[in-house]
């Protein structure tokens, strides 16, 4: 059984979509062990605390630069025993150290179609602004392994959401969380924790 440390910031809609899967037995080989947040008011602690998973709060305030927070949160994965982290809304930059000490075991959700809409300062209502000002028909969400480039990893797992005429960055926010991403990150922990997951070239593969 893989042990699954997941990193938050802010409500954890993500890391209960997690969750549920977990306890609707759709993720296999793999446990959530550890929740860590970078806010010590995050809503997502509680809801790790619900269902008896182990928090550690790592206040991004009380570190003076991205190498020493970095350095702690690489500290706490390690004492952790992380087989798999999984970045779930964390609003927080860290250097390549962090994801060059666990290649290809770091995923994130981001709420685009990578390679659309990505990158420094898309994240959060900034992304469905953006694809609502450029009129894209559809948008969507994508699961990749976090690299040292911004959104730049290897995709594991997107799916396709059609924007509507009425949407507001709100409304369209919601549609892509409900209907995709609360659907993929689920699926490719699963898919990582039963070994189904190859990546070549920068390119992954899913084997049956």
């Amino acid at each position: 059984m893989l042990k699954i440390v997941v990193l938050v910031s802010g409500g954890g809609t993500n890391l209960q979509a997690l969750i549920d899967a977990q306890e609707a037995g759709t993720i296999k080989n793999g446990k959530i062990s550890c929740v860590i947040s970078s806010n010590p008011s995050a809503y997502a602690l509680e809801r790790a605390e619900q269902h008896g998973i182990a928090t550690v709060v790592l206040n991004r305030k009380e570190y003076p630069d991205v190498a020493s927070y970095s350095q702690a949160v690489l500290h706490t994965l390690q004492e952790q025993e992380a087989d798999l982290v999984v970045y779930a809304g964390f609003m927080t930059i860290l250097d390549e150290s962090v994801c060059n000490a666990y290649p290809n075991k770091m995923m994130n959700v981001h709420p685009a179609l990578i390679p659309s809409f990505c990158g420094k300062g898309f994240y959060g209502l900034h992304v469905h602004e953006a694809a609502l000002q450029k009129g894209v028909k559809l948008t969507g969400a994508t699961v990749h392994f976090v690299t040292a480039v911004c959104d730049g990893g290897p995709i594991i797992l997107q799916k396709a959401v059609a924007v509507k005429d009425n949407d507001t960055p709100e409304t369209l926010q919601r549609r892509v969380m409900e209907e995709a991403e609360w659907e993929i990150l689920p699926k490719a922990v699963s898919l990582f924790c039963e070994g189904k997951i190859k990546v070549t070239d920068q390119k992954v593969s899913i084997t049956d």
